[in-house]
C-alpha cells in the first residue's frame, strides 16, 4: 500500500495485509468450473477497518 496510507475510519497510518482463501475465494460470474482467486485486503492494524480488497489472480476474470 502507499507509504502515506491512512485509515479513513480512525486515521491510523499502520496498514497490514490479509488474505481470504479456501472457501472464501471470489469466483467469476458465469464460469461454473473456475476455481476463482483468493482475495487480498489492506487492513488498518489499529481498528481493523478494511481499506481495500482485490483479487490475487485478476486474469481469472477475463472473458475467453
Amino acid at each position: 500500500m502507499r507509504d502515506n496510507a491512512r485509515c479513513p475510519d480512525c486515521g491510523h497510518t499502520e496498514i497490514g495485509k490479509g488474505k481470504l482463501s479456501g472457501y472464501a475465494t471470489l469466483t467469476p460470474k458465469g464460469k461454473i468450473f473456475s476455481m476463482g482467486s483468493a482475495i487480498i485486503a489492506d487492513v488498518c492494524t489499529n481498528c481493523g477497518y478494511i481499506i481495500k480488497m482485490r483479487v490475487e489472480r485478476p486474469e481469472k476474470f477475463k472473458d475467453r
